[in-house]
């Protein structure tokens, strides 16, 4: 009886979470014009980071509901869960919810189980909205995740939505392009993973994404150089190939 129940509680679960994601995919359509031609360079499963820009409050609706089927989910600010709409929402996507103020261990902890599942992991290393489109400085939570567990990262950038309230006031639909970039691992060798050092893998991590970009958002990205050598390992994969698994690291303080 207990099992019957809890296959019918999971069956709703996942018709309910379908809906939703029907329902936002078909307003942000309604809302923008998404050019989303290059997601068909995203493998299909996990485990891999997805690391993107972040705009504004469309970024993870349309990301998440272009990039179903596949098994997505991403670490989310803690504020979001005071917005009920929004806390009913990231609770079918299944998001993380990550303490901004300080380095959340629990949080990364999660996010690695979430990639021993197979799933896809977003994380946004601006860490904040910038409002504009233009890049500002990753945070070296990024370089200290992705050290940790070893998956391929996959870079991508999304840019022109970022006036889409004025648009909107004129009646027009702004135009949301997604870019897909080249799969890589972070790379740091034996180089001591301090402070410094893994700035400046987050700014080699922030500059795949630029690369991404027109030069119009590259912000402070347009003036900061790192030997990408020395901290980005490419990876040849073809589009839509699984990634290979790596073993995954239990998260600790060290």
């Amino acid at each position: 009886m207990f099992s019957s129940s809890g296959s019918a509680w999971c069956v709703g679960k996942m018709m309910l979470t379908k809906l939703v994601n029907g329902v936002i995919r078909a307003l942000t359509h309604v809302l923008l014009k998404i050019d989303r031609s290059e997601l068909n360079k995203v493998p299909q499963r996990g485990p891999f980071l997805v690391v993107m820009n972040h705009v504004n409050f469309l970024d993870a609706p349309v990301i998440i509901t272009q990039m179903v089927p596949r098994p997505i989910t991403g670490l989310i600010k803690k504020e979001t869960w005071d917005n009920p709409f929004m806390a009913f929402l990231f609770n079918q996507w299944q998001g993380i919810p990550i303490d901004r103020s300080l380095a959340d261990f629990n949080a990364f902890a999660e996010a690695i189980k979430a990639l021993d599942e197979g799933k896809i992991l977003g994380i946004a290393p601006e860490g904040t909205r910038t409002g504009d489109g233009c890049l500002i400085r990753g945070k070296p939570g990024v370089a200290i995740l992705a050290s940790k567990c070893d998956v391929p990262i996959l870079p991508i950038a999304y840019f022109g939505h970022e006036n889409c309230k004025s648009d909107w006031r004129k009646l027009k639909r702004p135009r949301m392009t997604i870019k897909v970039g080249e799969p890589f691992k972070l790379n740091l060798g034996g180089q001591r993973r301090d402070k410094q050092v893994l700035q400046a893998a987050t700014d080699a991590i922030m500059l795949e994404i630029a690369r991404l970009m027109p030069e119009q958002y590259h912000g402070v990205y347009a003036d900061i150089r790192v030997k990408r050598e020395k901290y980005i390992k490419d990876l040849d994969l073809s589009p839509g190939e699984h990634v290979p698994q790596a073993p995954l690291k239990q998260f600790s303080h060290t």
